[in-house]
């Protein structure tokens, strides 16, 4: 049998941080568990056309802090802010404490794989041919700097009675190396002939989560000895 393992979840603490950052007890885990996946899902429903790569969830106390990583955060914060004081307060609503919101910019869209395999999807429901779509969205991300990219759909594809997979890529996507930054997106466009299932796995670069805090850290100091 296969052994294939999540992406994201095998570089936790070598390459990635965890998406939600807090600590309960027993008795408290299952209800905040629940709470934080009705934020992501409130967030994702209301804003679908902001394109929101992943919203991460920070816990002190009686206060949650919700970071939003989007490629168009003006559609979030609305005109003169008012979109984002009514998320506050829907948020406010679902979990019944004080929610503090950052909108972080996602400067190239092309190199995260959720909003590739959202596109990508999108595309299929308006009746794009799939390969035509999978080819432009592997172009714009080696053109976007990425050191490789490997894209697969499934399912009735261009409306054939017999579901099959079909996949592209390019460069290199080293899976098996665990400090390798590999970005994992998946999405589902459903058609009028069923659902599609579209995966999109993006090699950004090699440097892993003890690198990054050292590079922070010698900048840190350096910054102090010249004060």
């Amino acid at each position: 049998m296969g052994h294939k393992s999540h992406p994201y979840g095998l570089r936790v603490g070598i390459v990635y941080n965890w998406k939600s950052r807090w600590f309960a007890k027993k008795k408290d885990y299952p209800l905040m568990l629940l709470e934080d996946h009705k934020i992501k899902e409130y967030i994702k429903k209301a804003f679908q056309s902001a394109a929101i790569s992943k919203v991460e969830i920070e816990r002190a106390s009686e206060r949650v802090r919700v970071i939003i990583f989007s490629a168009r955060p003006g559609i979030i914060i609305g005109r003169k802010g008012a979109d984002i004081d009514r998320l506050k307060d829907e948020l406010n609503k679902i979990t019944g404490k004080e929610v503090f919101i950052d909108i972080k910019e996602i400067k190239n869209p092309y190199l995260e794989s959720q909003l590739v395999a959202e596109n990508i999807a999108f595309q299929l429901e308006k009746r794009v041919a799939f390969k035509r779509a999978m080819k432009k969205a592997l172009q714009q991300a080696m053109e976007g700097g990425a050191k490789g990219i490997r894209m697969q759909c499934a399912g009735r594809l261009g409306g054939a009675e017999i579901a099959r997979t079909e996949g592209y890529r390019r460069g290199s996507i080293p899976l098996q190396t665990f400090r390798a930054n590999i970005d994992y997106g998946f999405y589902e466009a459903h058609t009028a002939y069923g659902s599609i299932g579209v995966k999109v796995w993006i090699y950004k670069d090699g440097k892993t989560q003890d690198s990054r805090n050292k590079k922070e850290a010698d900048s840190d100091g350096l910054d102090a000895k010249k004060s």
